[in-house]
């Protein structure tokens, strides 16, 4: 029995076009959404993520000799998390163990340990940036994971306040 499917394959039909092309000078092209589509998508969750994570919660880092240091989260994942040191604090080294604290609030945060796998400094934010994989088998690894999957889960239907939205009849007539 001969199956025929209803897909139509743009792959060919973009070569076709990028080595014959339109002979009058005009520029047509196939666009595949699908990709377009993830590439934006990609980028909204990326930047719900930061958004969130710069403005809920606070986090510093345990430096030796210099005490908790102020870091802003820039990305949170289950493997890692990367955050943002001031140029002016310095940077720590690749490989280096650093002790993390996530505050919830003023007074109550978890602590955990990570691995610094990647050190770049961006001049053009002032920031020196420190990519992290989780330590492993650690007193508080259940409740990190829960807590980034929260995070996760949130940022996914995050909406962002413009004040369009407003109530009126309150406070009696």
């Amino acid at each position: 029995m001969n199956r025929t499917s209803n897909v139509i394959d743009i792959s060919k039909r973009r070569k076709d076009q990028k080595s014959n092309g339109p002979s009058d000078g005009s520029e047509a092209s196939v666009v595949d959404m699908t990709e377009r589509r993830e590439a934006i998508l990609s980028s909204e969750r990326r930047q719900v993520k930061r958004t969130i994570l710069s403005e809920f919660i606070a986090a510093f880092i345990l430096v030796p000799e210099k005490g908790l240091q102020k870091v802003a989260i820039y990305d949170i994942s289950a493997d890692g998390i990367a955050f943002d040191l001031d140029l002016s604090s310095g940077g720590l080294r690749e490989g280096e163990e650093v002790a993390m604290r996530v505050y919830l609030n003023q007074f109550t945060y978890f602590p955990f340990v990570v691995n610094i796998v990647n050190v770049r400094a961006i001049a053009s934010e002032g920031v020196t940036r420190h990519g992290c994989g989780f330590m492993k088998a650690t007193v508080n690894e259940d409740a990190l994971r829960h807590f980034v999957s929260f995070i996760e889960t949130v940022s996914a239907s995050l909406k962002t306040d413009h004040g369009d939205v407003m109530v009126s009849g309150l406070g009696g007539r």
